[in-house]
Protein backbone atom coordinates (compact mmCIF):
# COMPACT_ATOMS: atom_id res chain seq x y z
CA UNK A 1 0.00 0.00 0.00
CA UNK A 2 1.25 3.38 -1.23
CA UNK A 3 2.43 5.58 2.00
CA UNK A 4 -0.35 8.36 1.20
CA UNK A 5 -2.90 5.40 1.04
CA UNK A 6 -3.39 4.89 4.89
CA UNK A 7 -2.99 6.91 8.57
CA UNK A 8 -0.89 5.53 10.75
CA UNK A 9 -0.70 6.63 14.71
CA UNK A 10 -2.42 4.23 16.79
CA UNK A 11 -1.09 0.66 15.22
CA UNK A 12 -4.01 0.65 12.78
CA UNK A 13 -4.50 1.30 9.03
CA UNK A 14 -7.71 3.38 7.80
CA UNK A 15 -8.06 3.60 4.16
CA UNK A 16 -9.01 7.47 3.34
CA UNK A 17 -10.83 6.05 0.45
CA UNK A 18 -13.34 3.14 1.49
CA UNK A 19 -16.87 4.59 0.15
CA UNK A 20 -19.00 6.11 2.77
CA UNK A 21 -19.57 7.88 5.79
CA UNK A 22 -19.17 5.25 8.49
CA UNK A 23 -15.77 3.84 7.87
CA UNK A 24 -14.02 6.68 9.91
CA UNK A 25 -13.54 6.10 13.47
CA UNK A 26 -14.02 9.52 15.06
CA UNK A 27 -18.17 9.52 15.60
CA UNK A 28 -19.93 12.01 18.02
CA UNK A 29 -21.46 9.52 20.81
CA UNK A 30 -23.11 12.18 23.20
CA UNK A 31 -23.98 15.77 22.99
CA UNK A 32 -24.43 18.74 25.52
CA UNK A 33 -26.96 20.71 24.59
CA UNK A 34 -27.66 24.21 26.60
CA UNK A 35 -31.05 26.39 25.32
CA UNK A 36 -30.12 30.01 27.94
CA UNK A 37 -31.89 33.20 28.31
CA UNK A 38 -29.44 36.07 29.04
CA UNK A 39 -31.45 38.71 31.46
CA UNK A 40 -32.80 41.99 29.98
CA UNK A 41 -30.01 44.40 29.50
CA UNK A 42 -27.43 41.74 30.18
CA UNK A 43 -27.40 40.50 26.62
CA UNK A 44 -24.36 41.69 25.24
CA UNK A 45 -22.37 41.07 28.29
CA UNK A 46 -23.47 37.46 28.50
CA UNK A 47 -22.77 36.83 24.59
CA UNK A 48 -19.28 38.27 24.89
CA UNK A 49 -19.10 36.39 28.55
CA UNK A 50 -20.33 32.85 26.70
CA UNK A 51 -18.22 33.60 23.62
CA UNK A 52 -15.02 34.74 25.17
CA UNK A 53 -14.71 32.48 27.62
CA UNK A 54 -16.82 29.86 29.09
CA UNK A 55 -17.58 28.55 25.23
CA UNK A 56 -14.02 27.49 25.69
CA UNK A 57 -13.07 27.44 29.70
CA UNK A 58 -16.46 25.15 30.53
CA UNK A 59 -16.23 22.86 27.63
CA UNK A 60 -14.08 23.13 24.74
CA UNK A 61 -10.90 22.45 26.51
CA UNK A 62 -11.88 19.27 28.00
CA UNK A 63 -11.06 15.94 26.93
CA UNK A 64 -12.97 14.35 24.28
CA UNK A 65 -15.04 17.44 23.54
CA UNK A 66 -14.23 17.89 19.32
CA UNK A 67 -16.67 20.37 18.46
CA UNK A 68 -19.03 22.90 19.65
CA UNK A 69 -20.96 25.80 18.15
CA UNK A 70 -23.66 28.56 19.03
CA UNK A 71 -26.70 29.50 17.58
CA UNK A 72 -28.95 32.72 18.47
CA UNK A 73 -33.24 32.59 17.58
CA UNK A 74 -34.05 36.61 17.18
CA UNK A 75 -37.49 37.89 17.94
CA UNK A 76 -38.73 37.09 14.53
CA UNK A 77 -37.39 33.26 14.69
CA UNK A 78 -39.32 32.98 18.35
CA UNK A 79 -41.71 34.33 16.85
CA UNK A 80 -42.55 31.30 14.34
CA UNK A 81 -41.50 29.09 17.13
CA UNK A 82 -44.70 26.31 17.57
CA UNK A 83 -46.78 24.95 19.52
CA UNK A 84 -48.09 27.78 21.28
CA UNK A 85 -47.16 26.25 24.70
CA UNK A 86 -44.24 23.97 25.36
CA UNK A 87 -43.14 22.31 28.47
CA UNK A 88 -39.82 22.43 27.02
CA UNK A 89 -39.31 26.48 27.15
CA UNK A 90 -41.35 28.53 29.39
CA UNK A 91 -42.74 30.87 28.24
CA UNK A 92 -42.16 30.22 24.85
CA UNK A 93 -39.43 32.75 23.63
CA UNK A 94 -37.26 31.80 26.26
CA UNK A 95 -34.07 30.80 25.06
CA UNK A 96 -32.71 32.98 23.36
CA UNK A 97 -28.87 31.32 22.63
CA UNK A 98 -28.46 28.24 22.29
CA UNK A 99 -25.06 25.98 22.10
CA UNK A 100 -24.16 22.70 21.12
CA UNK A 101 -21.23 20.36 21.88
CA UNK A 102 -19.85 16.71 20.74
CA UNK A 103 -18.33 14.58 22.81
CA UNK A 104 -16.23 11.44 21.29
CA UNK A 105 -18.15 8.20 20.96
CA UNK A 106 -17.40 6.33 24.38
CA UNK A 107 -16.07 8.72 26.42
CA UNK A 108 -19.26 10.33 28.05
CA UNK A 109 -18.08 9.69 31.51
CA UNK A 110 -14.70 10.29 30.96
CA UNK A 111 -16.01 14.26 29.52
CA UNK A 112 -19.10 14.98 31.44
CA UNK A 113 -18.66 13.60 34.77
CA UNK A 114 -14.63 13.17 35.55
CA UNK A 115 -13.71 16.70 33.36
CA UNK A 116 -17.19 18.95 33.08
CA UNK A 117 -18.76 18.95 36.28
CA UNK A 118 -15.77 19.57 38.48
CA UNK A 119 -14.40 22.02 35.64
CA UNK A 120 -18.16 24.18 36.11
CA UNK A 121 -18.00 24.13 40.20
CA UNK A 122 -14.40 25.47 39.64
CA UNK A 123 -15.03 28.10 37.55
CA UNK A 124 -17.61 29.30 39.25
CA UNK A 125 -15.87 29.09 42.77
CA UNK A 126 -13.22 31.57 40.90
CA UNK A 127 -15.90 33.90 39.64
CA UNK A 128 -15.90 33.15 36.02
CA UNK A 129 -19.71 32.22 36.05
CA UNK A 130 -22.73 34.58 34.92
CA UNK A 131 -25.21 34.96 37.07
CA UNK A 132 -27.56 37.56 35.07
CA UNK A 133 -28.94 34.63 32.62
CA UNK A 134 -31.20 31.18 32.93
CA UNK A 135 -31.25 28.20 31.61
CA UNK A 136 -34.32 27.42 29.89
CA UNK A 137 -33.02 23.41 29.14
CA UNK A 138 -29.72 22.38 29.72
CA UNK A 139 -29.37 18.25 29.17
CA UNK A 140 -27.36 15.62 27.70
CA UNK A 141 -28.10 13.29 25.35
CA UNK A 142 -26.80 10.33 22.95
CA UNK A 143 -26.86 9.96 19.16
CA UNK A 144 -29.27 7.36 17.97
CA UNK A 145 -28.75 8.22 13.93
CA UNK A 146 -28.90 10.67 11.16
CA UNK A 147 -30.53 11.09 7.96
CA UNK A 148 -28.99 13.08 5.19
CA UNK A 149 -30.51 14.56 2.19
CA UNK A 150 -27.50 13.51 0.00
CA UNK A 151 -26.21 10.58 -1.56
CA UNK A 152 -22.74 11.87 0.68
CA UNK A 153 -23.06 14.17 3.16
CA UNK A 154 -21.37 15.95 5.86
CA UNK A 155 -21.70 13.43 8.52
CA UNK A 156 -22.78 14.45 11.40
CA UNK A 157 -19.35 14.47 13.02
CA UNK A 158 -18.21 17.52 11.08
CA UNK A 159 -21.65 19.48 11.28
CA UNK A 160 -20.85 21.51 13.59
CA UNK A 161 -17.80 22.60 11.86
CA UNK A 162 -19.72 22.70 8.82
CA UNK A 163 -21.02 26.71 9.44
CA UNK A 164 -24.41 25.71 8.69
CA UNK A 165 -26.50 28.47 8.14
CA UNK A 166 -28.99 27.54 10.52
CA UNK A 167 -30.19 25.08 12.71
CA UNK A 168 -34.11 24.26 13.70
CA UNK A 169 -34.11 21.76 16.69
CA UNK A 170 -37.50 19.40 17.35
CA UNK A 171 -38.72 18.15 20.94
CA UNK A 172 -40.93 15.09 20.63
CA UNK A 173 -42.46 12.80 22.77
CA UNK A 174 -43.12 9.00 21.00
CA UNK A 175 -46.70 8.52 21.95
CA UNK A 176 -45.36 4.52 22.06
CA UNK A 177 -41.73 3.45 22.73
CA UNK A 178 -38.80 4.73 22.82
CA UNK A 179 -36.74 7.00 21.27
CA UNK A 180 -34.81 5.00 19.29
CA UNK A 181 -37.99 3.06 17.86
CA UNK A 182 -39.49 6.99 17.02
CA UNK A 183 -36.38 7.88 15.31
CA UNK A 184 -36.71 4.48 13.09
CA UNK A 185 -40.65 5.37 12.57
CA UNK A 186 -39.88 8.66 11.32
CA UNK A 187 -37.26 7.88 8.91
CA UNK A 188 -39.18 5.37 7.47
CA UNK A 189 -42.22 7.11 6.63
CA UNK A 190 -41.67 11.34 6.85
CA UNK A 191 -38.01 12.28 7.31
CA UNK A 192 -37.48 11.48 3.11
CA UNK A 193 -40.02 13.45 2.78
CA UNK A 194 -38.77 16.55 4.88
CA UNK A 195 -35.32 16.33 3.45
CA UNK A 196 -35.99 15.67 -0.17
CA UNK A 197 -35.27 18.94 -2.60
CA UNK A 198 -35.15 21.05 0.69
CA UNK A 199 -32.07 23.00 2.12
CA UNK A 200 -32.10 21.05 4.94
CA UNK A 201 -28.93 18.87 4.78
CA UNK A 202 -28.61 16.87 7.65
CA UNK A 203 -31.80 15.00 10.15
CA UNK A 204 -29.96 13.60 13.58
CA UNK A 205 -31.84 12.24 16.25
CA UNK A 206 -30.80 11.96 19.92
CA UNK A 207 -32.23 10.55 23.08
CA UNK A 208 -31.93 11.69 27.05
CA UNK A 209 -28.48 10.22 28.26
CA UNK A 210 -29.95 9.62 31.63
CA UNK A 211 -33.25 9.81 31.61
CA UNK A 212 -35.52 11.40 34.01
CA UNK A 213 -32.64 12.07 35.85
CA UNK A 214 -32.91 14.20 38.73
CA UNK A 215 -31.17 17.03 40.33
CA UNK A 216 -27.33 17.83 39.31
CA UNK A 217 -25.08 18.59 41.17
CA UNK A 218 -23.93 21.95 39.01
CA UNK A 219 -23.89 25.39 40.75
CA UNK A 220 -26.92 26.10 38.76
CA UNK A 221 -30.57 25.65 37.86
CA UNK A 222 -30.36 23.74 34.43
CA UNK A 223 -34.19 24.40 33.55
CA UNK A 224 -36.52 21.97 32.20
CA UNK A 225 -35.44 18.36 32.35
CA UNK A 226 -33.87 16.13 29.57
CA UNK A 227 -37.43 13.62 29.40
CA UNK A 228 -37.97 9.97 29.83
CA UNK A 229 -37.19 7.05 27.19
CA UNK A 230 -39.75 8.35 24.74
CA UNK A 231 -38.19 11.42 24.34
CA UNK A 232 -36.49 12.36 20.80
CA UNK A 233 -34.40 15.73 20.23
CA UNK A 234 -33.84 15.98 15.93
CA UNK A 235 -31.44 18.85 15.07
CA UNK A 236 -32.11 19.79 11.44
CA UNK A 237 -29.06 21.74 9.64
CA UNK A 238 -29.83 24.21 7.07
CA UNK A 239 -27.71 25.41 4.42
CA UNK A 240 -29.47 28.46 2.98
CA UNK A 241 -32.63 29.90 3.96
CA UNK A 242 -33.69 29.10 7.62
CA UNK A 243 -36.62 31.14 7.51
CA UNK A 244 -37.75 29.79 4.56
CA UNK A 245 -37.84 26.38 5.34
CA UNK A 246 -39.90 26.42 8.46
CA UNK A 247 -42.85 26.06 6.00
CA UNK A 248 -41.76 22.42 5.07
CA UNK A 249 -40.54 21.83 8.69
CA UNK A 250 -44.02 22.73 10.36
CA UNK A 251 -45.87 20.33 7.60
CA UNK A 252 -43.48 17.46 8.50
CA UNK A 253 -44.10 18.06 12.89
CA UNK A 254 -47.97 18.34 11.48
CA UNK A 255 -47.70 15.19 9.32
CA UNK A 256 -46.26 13.01 12.35
CA UNK A 257 -48.78 14.40 15.08
CA UNK A 258 -51.58 13.62 12.28
CA UNK A 259 -50.69 10.25 12.30
CA UNK A 260 -50.65 10.12 16.31
CA UNK A 261 -46.61 9.03 15.65
CA UNK A 262 -45.46 11.44 18.34
CA UNK A 263 -46.37 14.75 20.22
CA UNK A 264 -44.53 17.67 19.23
CA UNK A 265 -43.21 20.08 22.29
CA UNK A 266 -41.04 22.46 20.54
CA UNK A 267 -40.24 23.52 17.28
CA UNK A 268 -37.20 26.60 17.96
CA UNK A 269 -35.31 27.54 14.97
CA UNK A 270 -31.91 29.49 15.41
CA UNK A 271 -29.21 31.31 13.24
CA UNK A 272 -25.20 30.51 13.77
CA UNK A 273 -23.79 33.44 15.35
CA UNK A 274 -21.33 35.27 14.27
CA UNK A 275 -18.27 34.45 15.83
CA UNK A 276 -16.14 37.58 17.36
CA UNK A 277 -19.23 40.12 17.00
CA UNK A 278 -22.42 40.98 18.87
CA UNK A 279 -24.50 40.78 15.76
CA UNK A 280 -28.03 39.75 16.54
CA UNK A 281 -27.94 40.79 19.98
CA UNK A 282 -30.19 44.27 19.20
CA UNK A 283 -33.00 41.80 18.22
CA UNK A 284 -33.84 39.36 20.74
Amino acid sequence: MPPDAARMGDGMNYPLEVGGIDDYPVKVGSMLLTLVEPNKGFERAYNRWYERDHFYAGCMVGPWLFAGSRWVATRGLKDRRWPEESIIARPLDAGSYVAIYWVEQGHHKDHFEDWAVPQVIDLYAHGRGFPERTHVHTSMFNHLASAYRDDDPVPIDLALDRCYDGLVILWWDAAEGTAAELHETLADAHLPGLLAGSDIEIASSWAPSVPDEGPRDVPMDLGSPAGSVNRLVQLLFVNGDTEAALDRVRAYTDGVEADGTATMLLAAPFFRTVVGTDTYVDQL
